[in-house]
This record gives C-alpha cells, structure tokens and sequence, in this order.
C-alpha cells in the first residue's frame, strides 16, 4: 500500500463529508464504522426522517457532478459515489422506504442490532447504552409512521415479512430474550455498575421491550391485514434491487439459465466428490457418511466459538507468511457467538481505528448444538480471511489513498460476497480443502449460492416453475431449497424468507464471484506474461470498496 499520504481533493472532501452526514442522520451506521458521537441516538425513522436524508443526498450529488477528478482514484469516487446516490434517488421514487421490512435487514433488525457493536468495558460505556435503550421507542414510532404511510398510499410489504418479523420481535421481548438477556448480563470490566445506573438500564430496557410489542402489535393487526399477499416484487423492482447490491447491471433472464447451468456444474462436482468419500455413494450418502463421523463434529456454540477462532488465527498467520501482504493492524479477527438465534453467519468490519476489531458472527438457530467442521471449513475462510476480513480490513487499513467513504462505506454486496466466494475457490486451490469432506462443504456452499441464483430470480421474476407445473412460489421455493441443501430445516426456513424479503442480494454472491472472475480473467489477457495473481489480488483490493461495474472500468482497459 501507498506510504505517504495522498492529498486530499475536492472530491475526496464532498465523499468524507457524506460519510459526516450519514452517520449523523443515522447514528447506528455510525456505531458500525466506529464514529461513536451517535451512539446514544437513533436517526428519524419517520417520514420526515427521510426527507431530510432524500435531500441531502441531492445536495452531494450536485456537489459531486460538478467537482473535476484530479486522478485515477478520483475518477472511481466520483464514478462509484455518483451510481449510488443516483440509485438511491432511484428507490425514493419507487417509494420502497414505505415497505422496507423483513426478517434480517429492516429497521425491525437494525434498531436491535446496534447493541452487538457497542462498547461495552465501562460504566461509561453502559449509560451510553442506557440512553439510547432509552431512545428505542421514538425510533420505533418513526419507523411506524413510515409503515402507515405506506398503508395509505398502497406500496406495503408481503404479509409474510409482516408476520415473521413479529415472531422475531416476540423474542426480542420474551422474559428471557434479548432486552432481558443484555442488560441483565450488563457490568464493566473494572466492577459492578453503580445502582443508579442499573435502575437506568433495566428501565429502559423496559421501555425498549414495551415499544417493540406496540411494534409488534401494529404489525399484527394493522399491518398484516393491509399488506401484500405476493412476496414477488416484479422484474422492474427487482432489476433496482439488483443494481444495488451488485453495483452493476446485468442481464436477468441470462443469468437465470446460468444459474441453472452453474447449480447443475454444482451438483455433478458434489455427485464426483461423493465417489471418493465413500466409493459408489451419492451425495445424500456420502452427506450422512460424513454427518455420522464423530472427528468431525462440533457440540455447542463453545467448541464452535473456539474452532473458528482457532481455524481463523491459523489461517492468518499462514497465509500472511506466504500468499498476501497483511498488515499487523489486520491480523486480529473476533470470531462471535451472535446474540441472536434468527440464523445466518456475518462479518462486521473494524472501526475506522481498529479499537473494535473485524468480527465474525454465528447466529445460531434455538435447537441447533451440533455443527459439523466439513461442512463450516470454508464459512470461516468466507468471512474471515481471505474473504470478508481480508476485503474489508485492508480497506479501512488505507487510509494513505482512499478517503472515508471509500474506505469505510462504499461497495456492494456482490463486490464483498463475490470476493468471499471467490476466495473459497482460492483457499482450494492453495490447498486448504484439500481433504474431498472439506471439498465437499464448499461445494455445498457453492451449490446453495448457485440455487439462491436460479430461486431469486425465479421467484421474483414469475418465471416458470423448474418441474413446469406452474410458476416460482414460496411453496416451491422453499421445496426447491431443501433439494439443494443439506443443512437444518430451520435455516432453511429462514434463508428462504429472507430471499423472499430481501430481493436481489442472494444472486449478489455468485454473480459477484462470476464477475471477479470475468475481471481476472479479463485483466490476465490484458496483461499477458507479466500476469501475477497476487498483484491483482492488492490492486483490485487497493480499490476498497466499489461497485462491480467500477471495478471492472478501473482494473481493465478494454
């Protein structure tokens, strides 16, 4: 990376005031880059709420169109900066923050999330937390006003968002849920709180949990009732949404015969692989083989907590000795029990000075205590390094060339997820996976990503049903799913819903990784002789982050 410090622009100074801005209206994605001023705050969730934030996004556009690059990594920001603003004027007028709720990425999620990410090692810090428990039920109220006006104006949510966010809710407000659960666990390093302050809290939480049952309530019989029976948004929504999480626009129904294509590649390397593990199995066989084998077997969220943090460390340190360049700064990754029991696995990136390290998160299903390491061996190289942590990290690491939006904000999903898949195949090609189980649970892992492709589209796009007995549905989404994975029908259950309700980011991981790879390959033609591959890796990851299609304008010449 850049030594001396780049200076600033002009546009480098309207992408680092965005960021000013951004964390002031919303103060939880303040917590997340570590800008902690916000952090006994919410931003308006109401209506007025986001005005204010439509507006401002105009006045840096402006700014933006008229600032001149002076470099290269001026031309990206600006390129990139400008796409994203664009998109989000784009959802304004499509009036979505009136039906933005579903079960992982909705204000419903946000507005609990938040506490994962705060510091928690004084006193201090705990009524820091207190007065934003404090601040719960306001930013809920917004974010119920905006619901209702979308009631009013007939742009609502499918119903059955509705419904499993208030399941959700009902466990965030059990007697022995989250609210209950963090506050009640609540003291500093150096000692118990003060008595004051404890009072403060278990109140507060008291009143956050009261507002998500009014939450709650409004969702089920007002809410639901109004909302849509049809979980597809169409193919005009979904080409928006899949502009946003690719950063790039492609051509849908190509990519859903891909997809197709690409599950079907899928299924034929699992059907080889099987043959090794256990001679003349199938895939189901060769699963259960592997599922009855006691090495390989996890029991409880500590031995999992533990055998990830052990298989993250080993991976830093080796492949910082032989395959990248990895700053000291980057070599910490906190490998997490989730407070949560919704399922998935996620990455939260480092603060902008490394206080709070990147994490990796497991949210583990109520009833799941068995984990099995053939299977969660490339989840971990997934999020942590050389996926997610690699990515991100080194990015925020940066700060020489790239400004704080670049560094700390920008990109997609598909730019992030894509890199993650991209360096499972990596990771076996270098031979980490070398062991076929280990094959094998990355090829699960792929083979769910290429379903999600041909799912997503399928569904939201009413295309025609794979078996020709109708269109894409839920019901025969989630058939489809349980087909072509082999995991707990829980996560199932709710990786569906969340396709369902999130549309266009589950296609984001392998369009992603197809695209990187297009640019690599792309860049070694290019390149020819002199190609090295851990050239383009720094070059591309020098980059921070960007959309798909900039990353490719900015990589390749033609």
């Amino acid at each position: 990376m850049t030594q001396s410090p780049r200076t600033p622009t002009a546009i480098d100074k309207i992408a680092d005031e965005w960021v000013d801005t951004l964390a002031d209206l919303d103060p939880t994605l303040g917590t997340y880059i570590g800008r902690d001023a916000g952090n006994d705050r919410y931003g308006d969730l109401s209506p007025e709420g986001h005005e204010r934030h439509v507006e401002a996004v105009r006045k840096t556009r402006a700014a933006l169109a008229a600032a001149s690059p002076v470099d290269s990594i001026d031309e990206v920001t600006k390129t990139d900066l400008l796409s994203e603003l664009d998109l989000e004027l784009e959802f304004d007028d499509a009036r979505w923050h009136l039906r933005d709720l579903n079960v992982i990425a909705s204000a419903a999620q946000d507005v609990r999330q938040v506490y994962d990410l705060m510091p928690k090692a004084s006193a201090g810090d705990w009524e820091v937390i207190a007065k934003r428990l404090a601040a719960v039920p306001a930013a809920l109220r917004g974010y119920e006003a905006t619901l209702r006006e979308g009631i009013d104006r007939g742009v609502v949510p499918a119903r059955r968002q509705v419904t499993e966010v208030a399941a959700q809710i009902v466990r965030y407000t059990a007697d022995d849920g989250f609210f209950a659960s963090f506050v009640a666990e609540a003291a500093p390093d150096e000692g118990g709180l003060p008595a004051s302050l404890a009072r403060d809290l278990a109140d507060s939480a008291a009143a956050a949990r009261v507002a998500y049952d009014e939450l709650r309530t409004f969702l089920t019989t007002t809410l639901a009732p109004a909302a849509s029976e049809v979980d597809a948004v169409g193919r005009d929504m979904y080409a928006l949404h899949s502009r946003r999480f690719l950063g790039a626009k492609i051509d849908l129904d190509e990519t859903y015969e891909w997809g197709r294509e690409e599950l079907a590649r899928m299924v034929a390397e699992q059907t080889a692989i099987a043959n090794e593990i256990l001679p003349g199995s199938t895939v189901e066989e060769a699963v259960a083989h592997l599922e009855a084998d006691p090495s390989r077997k996890l029991h409880g969220t500590h031995a999992l907590q533990k055998w990830m943090q052990e298989t993250s460390d080993r991976a830093v340190a080796e492949l910082a000795a032989t395959h990248f360049d990895i700053p000291e700064k980057i070599r910490t990754i906190e490998c997490m029990i989730a407070p949560t029991q919704e399922g998935g696995i996620y990455y939260t990136g480092p603060t902008d000075d490394f206080s709070r390290p990147g994490r990796m998160w497991w949210s583990v299903p109520e009833g799941v205590t068995e984990f099995d390491t053939w299977r969660e061996l490339t989840t971990v190289y997934h999020e942590g390094v050389p996926g997610h942590h690699l990515q991100i990290a080194q990015a925020v690491y940066n700060r020489a060339e790239l400004n704080s939006w670049r560094r700390l904000l920008a990109g997609t999903s598909g730019h992030a997820e894509g890199w993650a898949l991209y360096a499972e195949r990596l990771m076996q090609q270098l031979g980490y996976l070398d062991d076929p189980a280990d094959r094998l649970g990355m090829l699960d892992g792929q083979r769910m990503r290429a379903a999600r492709v041909v799912l997503d589209i399928g569904v939201h796009l009413g295309k025609e049903r794979l078996d020709g007995a109708g269109v894409w549905d839920a019901d025969y989404a989630l058939e489809f799913m349980r087909q072509n994975v082999n995991m707990s029908d829980e996560f199932v259950q709710f990786e569906v819903n969340r396709y369902l309700g999130w549309p266009g980011q589950a296609p984001s991981y392998k369009v992603g990784q197809r695209i990187w790879e297009q640019v690599r390959d792309a860049y070694r033609a290019e390149q020819g002789d002199a190609f090295d591959i851990k050239t383009f890796h720094k070059r591309a990851l020098d980059l921070g982050g960007v959309g798909l299609d900039t990353l490719r304008t900015a990589l390749v010449k033609n």
